[in-house]
């Protein structure tokens, strides 16, 4: 019976390794920590029991959720930003400083407004645009209907809009 385990974890490891590596990639922008969260992912899946209520995928992408979710927490109270670093490394270049502080401010309000979003909007969200599931596959994440995951995501994409200034009238 352990062999059957195993190999069924071996398969879930070949057949949804890059889906789990490049949702999570999208979440943290970083090949490394992506790499060790993936691992740890697969791990969680080996000592748990898929129940079948969704797609082994979005099981998957559900653990790495909650692992990302975890990480961010654990290095936001761990962590001090140091802004020096950021500008020191391209000092040489006043255009490309410049440049990247109108893109972290504009990227931090982005960030700003979809934390102030409401849930499940922001949930919704972020699987959609970061995680890249599909409308079903959010939908059984959240145990509801596909129209409701497509319908969740336009309402929190309009108060995104809303917040940012953006929406066209």
């Amino acid at each position: 019976m352990e062999t059957g385990r195993s190999t069924y974890i071996e398969k879930l490891y070949q057949t949804y390794y890059m889906d789990v590596y490049s949702y999570i990639m999208t979440l943290t922008k970083d090949a490394s920590l992506s790499e060790e969260l993936t691992q740890e992912v697969f791990y969680r899946a080996m000592k748990s029991e898929f129940q079948g209520k969704s797609s082994e995928r979005t099981w998957l992408c559900a653990i790495a959720k909650n692992l990302c979710t975890d990480e961010f927490r654990k290095r936001k109270r761990a962590a001090v930003f140091d802004e020096d670093t950021a500008d020191t490394a391209d000092s040489r270049n006043q255009a490309s400083v410049e440049h990247a502080v109108i893109s972290k401010m504009e990227n931090l309000q982005i960030h700003i407004a979809l934390h102030q979003l409401e849930e499940p909007y922001r949930e919704v969200f972020s699987l959609r645009v970061f995680g890249e599931l599909s409308f079903k596959d959010i939908g059984m994440v959240f145990g509801k209907t596909e129209n409701w995951a497509r319908v969740t995501y336009h309402r929190g994409k309009l108060k995104l809009q809303e917040q940012l200034g953006t929406v066209q009238k």
